[in-house]
C-alpha cells in the first residue's frame, strides 16, 4: 500500500468521525495557539522594549567625574573640543545638567525640567524630542555668551502660554529654589510625551526646557564645573574604543593617569541584559504552555486506542487480503500525524489571530516569524508520530484469525 493510499484512508476515518476528531485536535489547537501567541506577543514586546533602550542609548557614552576630583580635575569645554577634534567617532558631545525647576509665563507657573548643555544637546539628549517646530536652536554664540535663551517642547509650550503655537520670541520664567532668570524662546521642538505615547498621561508632564549650560549656571548655584558628558558615536561598534581613549585623553590632559577620576558608561552591556531576559522569560512561558501539547498528544494515543479497538475486524480484514504488518502500522501513523497537524495549522491560525488581537490592544507588534511557524508545525508532527506510535503498533500486531472473530 502507498503512502498516498493510506493518506486517503486516513482522511476518510478522521471524516467518519468529526465531533471525535476535533475534540481529540482540541489539545493540540489550544496547546498550538497558546505557543504561538505566546512567542509572537512576547517577541513584539521584547522589540518594543529593546528599541526604546536602544534608542534612549544604544549609541551613547555617558561620561561622569568623581567627586573626589579638584575644581582643576573637572571637565573643561576645551576638554570636549579636545575629544571631539581628535576622534572622529564622536558625532556630538554636551555637558549635561538637569535642573527640577519652575517655568513661568503669561501669570502661569509649572513644574519643569530645564536641561543645559552644548548646541550638540539637541543631538545627544534622550529625553526632548531633537526635531523643531519652529524656531531655531541654541548656537556655539549663544552658549559662549551665556545668552539668555531656551527652547521648550511643544506641549510645555502650549500648557505655559494657554495653547498658543507661535511663541518664538517670547519671554518666560525660569526658576530654581534660590534664584530666577527670564528667558527668550528661540525655538521649540516636537512635543515630549509623544516618546512616552501610552506611558503616562499628556497632562501630567512638566515643561521640558534646553538652555546653554552657560546660561544654567545663572539659573542653579550647583552647577559649577562640567561633571557630566553625553557622548554621541557613531555606531555601537565604537563605543568600547571611544569610552577608552576619552578616558585616556582625559587623564592625560589633567595629569591624573591611574587615578581613575573619570568614568565611561555605556548602555550595550545592559541592552544585551535585558535582551536576554526578556527571551529566556518569554520561552519559558511558551515552554509551560506546550504542555498542552504534551495533554493533546495524549489525547490523540487515547482515540487511536479507540479507533484500534473499533476497527479490529477491518484490521482482520485487510491483513487476510494481503495487507502487511508495515501497511498497517503506516496506516494508524498517518493517521494519528494528520490529526496532529490539522489541530496544529488551526492551532497556528487562532494563535495568529489572538497575537495581533493582543497586540493591537497593547500598542505593540505581533512578531511571528517563519522559524516559528515551521517549528511549531514539525512539534505537531512529532506528537502525532510519538503518541501514534503505540497504538500503530498495536493495530499491526493484531493476529488477522482473531480479528476477524472479534465482535
Amino acid at each position: 500500500m502507498t503512502l498516498l493510499e493510506s493518506f486517503k484512508m486516513a482522511l476518510d476515518a478522521i471524516r467518519a468521525n468529526k465531533m471525535r476528531s476535533f475534540l481529540t485536535m482540541l489539545g493540540i489547537i489550544i496547546g498550538i495557539a497558546a505557543v504561538i501567541a505566546i512567542l509572537a506577543i512576547g517577541n513584539g514586546a521584547t522589540t518594543r522594549i529593546t528599541g526604546t533602550f536602544n534608542d534612549l542609548g544604544a549609541t551613547t557614552v555617558s561620561l561622569s567625574v568623581s567627586n573626589n576630583a579638584s575644581n582643576d580635575e573637572q571637565i573643561t569645554d576645551q576638554d570636549l573640543q579636545a575629544i571631539k577634534n581628535t576622534d572622529d567617532r564622536v558625532t556630538a558631545i554636551s555637558p549635561n545638567y538637569t535642573l527640577s525647576g519652575f517655568a513661568a509665563a503669561s501669570g502661569d507657573e509649572k513644574t519643569a525640567l530645564i536641561f543645559g548643555g552644548s548646541p550638540d544637546l539637541q543631538r545627544t539628549s534622550n529625553v526632548m524630542d531633537p526635531s523643531l517646530v519652529s524656531g531655531r536652536y541654541f548656537t556655539q554664540a549663544d552658549y559662549d555668551e551665556s545668552a539668555p535663551v531656551a527652547v521648550i517642547s511643544a506641549d510645555g509650550a502650549k500648557s505655559l502660554f494657554n495653547n498658543q503655537t507661535n511663541i518664538v520670541g517670547k519671554m518666560m520664567t525660569l526658576r530654581s529654589r534660590t534664584t530666577s532668570i527670564s528667558v527668550r524662546i528661540i525655538g521649540v521642538t516636537k512635543s515630549t510625551a509623544d516618546k512616552f505615547q501610552g506611558a503616562v498621561r499628556r497632562n501630567s508632564f512638566p515643561v521640558y526646557v534646553a538652555i546653554p549650560y552657560s546660561t544654567m549656571k545663572l539659573v542653579s548655584i550647583n552647577a559649577g564645573g562640567i561633571t557630566d558628558v553625553t557622548i554621541k558615536v557613531r555606531s555601537r561598534n565604537d563605543i568600547t574604543a571611544v569610552s577608552q581613549n576619552t578616558v585616556r585623553l582625559l587623564e592625560t590632559r589633567h595629569d591624573v593617569v591611574g587615578q581613575q577620576l573619570y568614568t565611561a558608561r555605556n548602555y550595550l552591556s545592559a541592552l544585551d541584559q535585558v535582551d536576554n531576559v526578556l527571551t529566556l522569560f518569554v520561552e519559558f512561558i511558551a515552554a509551560v504552555a506546550a504542555i498542552a501539547l504534551v495533554v493533546g498528544g495524549i489525547g490523540v494515543m487515547n482515540i487511536m486506542l479507540v479507533s484500534v479497538t473499533e476497527r479490529t475486524r477491518e484490521i482482520g480484514t485487510r491483513k487476510a487480503l494481503g495487507a502487511t504488518t508495515r501497511d498497517i502500522m503506516i496506516q494508524f501513523l498517518t493517521e494519528a500525524v494528520i490529526l496532529s497537524l490539522i489541530g496544529g495549522i488551526i492551532g497556528l491560525i487562532l494563535g495568529i489571530i489572538v497575537a495581533e488581537s493582543v497586540a493591537a490592544a497593547l500598542a505593540i507588534t505581533a512578531t511571528i516569524t517563519w522559524q516559528a511557524i515551521v517549528l511549531v508545525l514539525v512539534f505537531a508532527s512529532a506528537v502525532g508520530i510519538f503518541f501514534g506510535i503505540y497504538p500503530a503498533r498495536k493495530a499491526a500486531k493484531l493476529n488477522p484469525i482473531e480479528a476477524l472473530r472479534y465482535e
